[in-house]
């Protein structure tokens, strides 16, 4: 720990000149959660936010390793930055989040971008203040990646403006599929304490906050299915606090449930949107991915949460060009797309991952057959979307307004609540309100209506 002396003396050179931060995200929603954290921290220090890299006083790229490509972008990022650094040597460069807690990788980048003052993972980011100290008070650069290490959850925070908010459940994963870096990169599951969670939503209330995304690695495993906390009753004593709305991600089917269902169904504040990843629609496939559950299982719960919540919207995950995948086993998750009707979905293509089992598995799938078959995919959910998309047409649905339209600037734009984005005229100062709008017509992706 920084001690008080230090810490004063590295605010007061910090706040007297006037220096910037800039943080570049990579990856899921829990890493952007993670960047807010180290934002406050920054903000706390008295760093002010810069709204470009090449100018600020201390740039961080907050990183991602699920995939491949997502590595090597940002290694050509960071490599941008070395001229920048010649011309601006006061400048402090980071690298840090998943892809730093890989074994060696810290070093690695460390030795490949001599440039870089300092690396850290993401169990640590709460010790940025003494990192940032070695670097500015001791000209020391700073390799600092810790393992087995709770993440420290009760930050300050840098939000985006209301409404829209997130807020982190737990941290890890126990699953280890056979594909999956996270659980050696996020550690094992951690769940937050439920009064900590539900004091934090009431925060985000009292600060104008209409809608709450719940983030976990795994959300419906909170608790560990013990009886005192456990993911149904986090939700409910959510709903309880009044928030407008409420979302979640990712849940994994082998923990999914009437239970959490029946919550679900119980208050209406609790969003009708089920994110249900399947990867494949191939037992055999599931038991080498070690997903936990077969395609039966999985066509079970669907059955079971539409028996409930009868409109609710389902999206998932699916993986194409796992290592073996036979022809059979790709058309068994055209298959169960077709059964299913997922309203969205994220469709990818299977990357190795050093460190994980599928990675040394035999009869890794050639990469034109990978393109062949994601594009089948990608074309399947196409249509699926545009049907639940057209289904909306002619009915009123409560709109969250977000900011303006990506698709028109003169639009506003808002989700429904099954998580449709929805484009309608309006003025920007509804931006926060929940507005009826009828449903007029229906694009790919989303849908565009008049406000009632």
């Amino acid at each position: 720990m920084i001690n008080t002396q230090d810490l004063e003396r590295l605010k007061e050179m910090i706040r007297s000149e006037g220096l910037s931060f800039y943080i570049e995200t990579y990856g899921c929603q829990m890493n952007a959660h993670d960047s807010e954290k180290m934002g406050g921290i920054l903000l706390e220090l008295g760093y002010r936010q810069a709204t470009d890299k090449f100018g600020a006083d201390i740039v961080l790229f907050n990183t991602c390793c699920v995939r491949e490509n997502a590595e090597n972008k940002i290694y050509g990022n960071v490599g941008k930055l070395k001229q920048v650094k010649k011309q601006r040597s006061h400048m402090i460069i980071g690298v840090c989040g998943c892809m730093m807690q890989q074994k060696d990788a810290a070093a690695h980048l460390f030795r490949m971008f001599p440039f870089v003052d300092m690396c850290f993972g993401t169990t640590n980011m709460q010790e940025l203040p003494e990192m940032i100290a070695g670097i500015l008070l001791d000209d020391k650069r700073q390799l600092n990646v810790k393992y087995d290490v709770q993440v420290e959850e009760e930050m300050p925070m840098l939000r985006e403006q209301p409404p829209l908010a997130s807020v982190n459940i737990m941290q890890g994963c126990n699953n280890f599929c056979s594909y999956c870096i996270v659980p050696y990169v996020r550690g094992r599951e951690h769940s937050r304490p439920m009064k900590n969670i539900v004091k934090e939503v009431e925060f985000l209330i009292e600060a104008g906050y209409r809608e709450v995304l719940l983030l976990g690695q795994n959300v419906n495993s909170y608790g560990n299915n013990s009886e005192e906390e456990n993911f149904p009753k986090l939700l409910e004593e959510i709903a309880k606090t009044g928030i407008d709305r409420i979302r979640f991600m990712s849940s994994h089917p082998k923990d999914a449930g009437r239970d959490m269902f029946e919550i679900m169904a119980r208050y209406p504040n609790i969003c009708k949107q089920l994110h249900l990843p399947v990867q494949s629609g191939s037992t055999s496939l599931l038991k080498r991915m070690n997903r936990k559950y077969s395609r039966e299982h999985y066509l079970d719960l669907i059955r079971e949460v539409r028996e409930i919540m009868p409109d609710i919207k389902i999206s998932t995950d699916i993986m194409i060009g796992f290592p073996g995948e036979t022809e059979e086993e790709f058309l068994d998750t055209l298959s169960l797309m077709r059964e299913v009707r997922y309203d969205s979905s994220f469709d990818f293509v299977y990357s190795p991952r050093k460190g994980t089992p599928a990675a040394s598995m035999p009869d890794q799938i050639p990469e034109d057959v990978k393109q062949q078959r994601i594009m089948q995919i990608v074309a399947l959910q196409s249509e699926l979307t545009f049907e639940s998309n057209l289904r909306n047409v002619g009915k009123t649905e409560l709109i969250l307004i977000e900011g303006k339209s990506s698709r028109d600037p003169s639009m506003i734009a808002g989700k429904t609540d099954g998580g449709v984005m929805v484009n309608c005229r309006g003025d920007i100062s509804l931006v926060g309100e929940i507005i009826p709008v009828k449903i007029t017509e229906a694009k790919k992706t989303t849908l565009i209506g008049e406000r009632i």
